[in-house]
């Protein structure tokens, strides 16, 4: 497997907490062959209350990009997720991101 990390921008047990109770977490990026991605984290419930709310005020839905969905939005099920998409080829398929150097500095190790 190819060496990658995973970050996010506070790994604080707050953060944690709080991702897990509002079922979704945006401030994941994987490290991976030396570019960075951004991915989107939810679970099924948040999601679900996205579509509704969206779709009830403007009449569409749109997903983030690179929008992954877990069982639970925990450390554990987000390694286990990235692991899986970079045996799947995943990061081949979409784009990395450009992160400023004043902001790769905050980034954080999640794992």
């Amino acid at each position: 497997m190819n060496s990658y990390k995973i970050f996010c921008l506070d790994n604080s047990e707050s953060a944690q907490y709080e991702a897990y109770s509002k079922g979704y977490r945006s401030d994941i990026y994987v490290l991976l062959n030396g570019e960075y991605y951004h991915l989107y984290f939810y679970d099924i419930i948040r999601l679900g209350q996205d579509f509704d709310c969206e779709f009830k005020d403007y009449g569409y839905f749109s997903v983030e990009p690179n929008l992954i969905l877990v069982k639970e939005v925990k450390l554990d099920f987000i390694e286990k997720t990235v692991q899986m998409l970079i045996s799947d080829s995943y990061f081949d398929r979409i784009r990395p991101v450009q992160i400023p150097s004043l902001h790769v500095e905050q980034l954080q190790d999640l794992i």
